[in-house]
């Protein structure tokens, strides 16, 4: 048999990721004196990458305080800095696996430089491990990140004014990226796989009778085409099997979001999507001592200043439930002592 995992110390808190929500919560608890520690997550992982889905994105222009915007690493950078400046340890590595249920919470994480599995413990727990935009699985996906082709008009739809957009899915979330874009983009065609809409009625409705937007039927995308920026889609018609090319210089990929939960299976209630489930206006799992933050629990907004706030609501949470386990943890002593 191997040898044991090694042990770290009881911290009061760790945090499961390093997002803008991880990162705010980060800033917060150490600022609090709580000592947190930040497992960021690994550089060579899609879904842990340290900084979150920023790190994947250039120029952020809606984050506060921010005039002329900033860079999304640049944001990430200032933020993991920030946390650091007061006190928060980052391990840059990934969660391996958790035991949230037992006292104290325990998550194990494979050291950085051996590779060996080190056990952390803490009195609470924060997960920050945020979602992941499904893509199409092209090769041009990498490379255009960020020039011409995103996952959130939210974001980045203020960029599109007077351009051709794509937009690639058939569900809800496809047609409001649709209908949002319309706002700044000269046309929008919406490229589903099938011959009917997955979106819900109203949805629905809403696009068929906007004007500036129109809908290519049973088309698959082959490939993203440009070196340096989107300049056109090549595609192919699943019925006819026929090719074509769309010039467009924007597009986006609204196929789908995936919460990166499996960590948590068995453990953390999900709704049917696997989000994490929060108490209303609280971030407390179903798990005492446990909290969750950012687009691991949101699937609604999912927007890098709301995931910031909250980083702020779990660390306040987190913060008032050791203050009220250290009371309690006194008065035992105290019992007993009697």
């Amino acid at each position: 048999m191997g040898s044991e995992p090694r042990l770290s110390e009881v911290r009061d808190v760790i945090i499961i990721g390093s997002g803008p929500a991880g990162l705010t919560a980060a800033v917060y608890t150490a600022r609090a004196n709580l000592r947190p520690l930040v497992i960021e997550g690994s550089p060579s992982s899609t879904s842990d990458q340290p900084g979150g889905q920023l790190m994947l994105t250039t120029e952020v222009e809606n984050f506060p305080g921010f005039i002329d915007g900033i860079m999304g690493p640049e944001l990430m950078g200032n933020m993991r800095a920030q946390a650091q400046r007061f006190g928060a340890d980052l391990l840059t590595t990934k969660a391996t696996r958790v035991d949230l249920a037992s006292s104290p919470r325990r998550v194990w994480a494979s050291d950085p430089s051996t590779g060996e599995e080190v056990e952390h413990r803490a009195r609470a727990v924060i997960v920050s491990t945020g979602a992941r935009s499904l893509m199409l699985g092209l090769e041009a996906e990498g490379r255009l990140l960020g020039h011409g082709l995103s996952t959130c008009a939210t974001c980045d739809g203020f960029f599109f004014r007077g351009h051709d957009i794509a937009v690639i899915g058939g569900g809800d979330s496809a047609l409001e990226e649709a209908n949002f874009l319309t706002k700044f983009g000269e046309t929008v065609t919406v490229i589903h796989r099938r011959s009917e809409l997955r979106a819900s009625k109203i949805m629905q409705d809403r696009a068929f009778n906007n004007p500036k937007i129109s809908f290519l039927w049973n088309t698959v995308v082959e490939d993203i085409l440009g070196s340096a920026k989107v300049e056109a889609l090549a595609l192919r018609n699943t019925e006819t099997g026929e090719s074509s090319r769309l010039g467009v210089t924007g597009v986006f990929v609204a196929i789908g979001h995936v919460p990166n939960t499996n960590l948590f299976a068995g453990q953390l209630d999900m709704d049917e999507a696997g989000y994490l489930r929060t108490n209303a206006d609280s971030s407390t799992t179903n798990l005492d001592g446990v909290f969750a933050c950012g687009d691991v629990q949101d699937h609604v907004y999912r927007q890098a200043i709301t995931a910031a706030g909250s980083g702020c609501m779990a660390a306040i949470d987190a913060e008032r439930w050791l203050e009220a386990a250290g009371v309690e943890e006194t008065s035992l002593v105290e019992d007993l002592a009697s």
